[in-house]
């Protein structure tokens, strides 16, 4: 018999009871839909960490203290910073940042709580890329003489002083109090961090208001260096380097050092790591949907085959031989499978889309997942069909035709 004949028969097999086909090829659209909108969720968190970790600044080198080396937090200095600055070549600027404990900062009659405070140098601003929308960033030289100034990310001087300059007026952080000099560009929230919520202190005030009482720590203990590099060429350069003079500071071998320095795509490698695993379990879940949409397709299948055993044994009986049968009822597995298959693909490719336009989760069509899901469904066909159609394909014709 001509396959266009086979093919014929088996869609009007189909058409015959299209409920029933439509409901048995739910858990493939399911499940491929499934695919293409984890893979799409997946890809988009990925894309939004790179993001956030490049938006801390180019060619940024992280020394941070050790974790789990006893006594490794208190050991990374200010002066760390000062020698970084001053007997590494290759880089472009320095910043420390030290970060006590949240305080109360008070202004214009308003007083908010558990407000960030970061004591930072004079070169934060370019090393972090993060400019001054209003007034000006204290200098070095502000920075050694100690003096009470701020500067505001731009959702706490909205949250103080509403539409009013607040440049010139004072607030109180904790008892201290300090003359505004400018505000910091919007930037929102970057790795769970709200830049826009703190208050950006001289590290000296810092060192010298908030660290002395209640702290394990050194007064001048810094939590991170930030060095900026003048190219990506130079960053191994640059780390050996600091690796070498903070090792030489601190007094410990070079192999194990009590500081880690990182670089932004140390942080993005292992960020994706952490995603990939995520990616990959979501994955499996939804190869679990394909699988019971196979194993649907399977049972309605042989459930088809036993409704239609005395057609089976009719056409038989006029002349089709055991491999027409068998190529009849799988082509109608694999019409299933693909026709799901495709409607999966719409529906998880739409579904990506309504995501990210409405939802609150980034997502990033994956082209690959596309082909990758739909030839998964048209396997998934083949496989849950074969045994369906070799049980048709085997039916005694005389057998067939008796039955009731």
């Amino acid at each position: 018999m001509k396959f266009q004949k086979i093919l014929r028969i088996a869609w009007e097999g189909l058409m015959l009871n299209k409920v029933r086909s439509f409901l048995t090829t739910l858990g493939v659209i399911i499940g491929v839909a499934s695919v293409i909108v984890m893979m799409s969720i997946s890809a988009g968190a990925e894309a939004a960490i790179a993001e956030q970790i490049n938006s801390l600044g180019a060619n940024l080198l992280i020394v941070s203290p050790m974790r789990g080396v006893p006594g490794a937090a208190r050991t990374l200095l200010y002066e760390d910073a000062l020698a970084i600055s001053e007997q590494v070549i290759g880089i472009s600027g320095v910043s420390a940042e030290q970060a006590p404990a949240p305080q109360t900062v008070k202004a214009n009659g308003i007083t908010l709580e558990s407000i960030a405070i970061v004591g930072t140098t004079a070169d934060f601003p370019a090393v972090r890329d993060y400019s001054v929308a209003e007034g000006v960033y204290f200098t070095e030289a502000e920075n050694d003489r100690k003096l009470k100034v701020a500067v505001l990310g731009a959702g706490l001087a909205k949250d103080l002083f509403g539409e009013e300059s607040p440049l010139g007026q004072s607030i109180t952080v904790d008892s201290t109090k300090l003359t505004v000099i400018g505000v910091m560009q919007t930037k929102g929230v970057v790795a769970d961090i709200d830049y826009d919520g703190r208050v950006y202190l001289p590290i000296s005030v810092v060192f010298q208001k908030y660290m002395t009482t209640g702290s394990v720590m050194r007064a001048d203990a810094v939590r991170t260096i930030y060095v900026k590099v003048e190219s990506q060429e130079k960053i191994d350069s640059v780390t050996t380097q600091i690796t070498s003079l903070l090792a030489t500071r601190h007094d410990v071998d070079p192999a194990k050092p009590d500081f880690t320095i990182q670089t932004q795509q140390d942080i993005i490698a292992t960020q994706e790591a952490a995603t990939a695993a995520f990616r990959d379990l979501l994955a499996w879940v939804a190869g679990v949907s394909l699988v019971v949409g196979g194993i649907g397709i399977m049972n309605i299948m042989l459930v088809s085959v036993t409704e239609r055993t005395r057609e089976i044994g009719l056409r038989m009986a006029l002349g089709a031989r055991p491999n027409d049968v068998q190529t009849q009822f799988l082509l109608e597995a694999i019409i299933l499978s693909l026709v799901g298959g495709l409607a999966g693909v719409l529906l998880g490719v739409g579904g990506s889309l309504l995501f990210g336009a409405f939802g609150e989760m980034r997502t990033a069509l994956v082209p690959l997942s596309i082909p990758l899901a739909f030839g998964a469904a048209a396997a998934i066909g083949i496989f849950f069909g074969y045994y369906p159609a070799t049980q048709a394909a085997i039916l005694d014709p005389i057998v067939a035709l008796r039955h009731e």
